[in-house]
């Protein structure tokens, strides 16, 4: 594994880690953004491993369909979790009064745990 996919998914266990904080202390939105950012660093890890990075979030979700998703490497369901998760994201970031549920930040959460997980598991020979 290359050290950058490596750092990567270090990244995104850290952001579950702060994701399941803010959500015990209340703070919604902002544990939105942590746990989509846990889902994103983790499709950025599989996609730095075949050398492909970019600049935009939608450039990230669209390679990963390509390259993982299309190609029946991983399971439909994570890409779904991405976008969903970035738009929780999207209204707790930028929303005045957000809406966000803390149920289902929850549930993402768990998403990008299991997500993380199969990562890991794909990248380990």
């Amino acid at each position: 594994m290359k050290p950058e996919t490596e750092k990567l998914l270090q990244k995104s266990f850290r952001s579950i880690g702060a994701a399941e904080r803010l959500l015990k202390e209340g703070d919604v939105d902002f544990a939105a953004s942590r746990a989509y950012y846990a889902l994103f660093y983790v499709a950025e890890a599989l996609l730095n491993e075949r050398d492909l990075q970019f600049k935009k979030h939608g450039g990230v979700h669209g390679a990963f369909a390509e390259h993982f998703i299309k190609t029946k490497q991983m399971d439909t369901k994570f890409h779904s979790w991405l976008v969903d998760a970035f738009d929780e994201r999207i209204q707790g970031d930028y929303e005045v009064e957000s809406q966000v549920d803390s149920a289902i930040v929850k549930t993402t959460i768990q998403q990008a745990q299991e997500f993380l997980q199969a990562a890991q598991q794909y990248l380990t020979p």
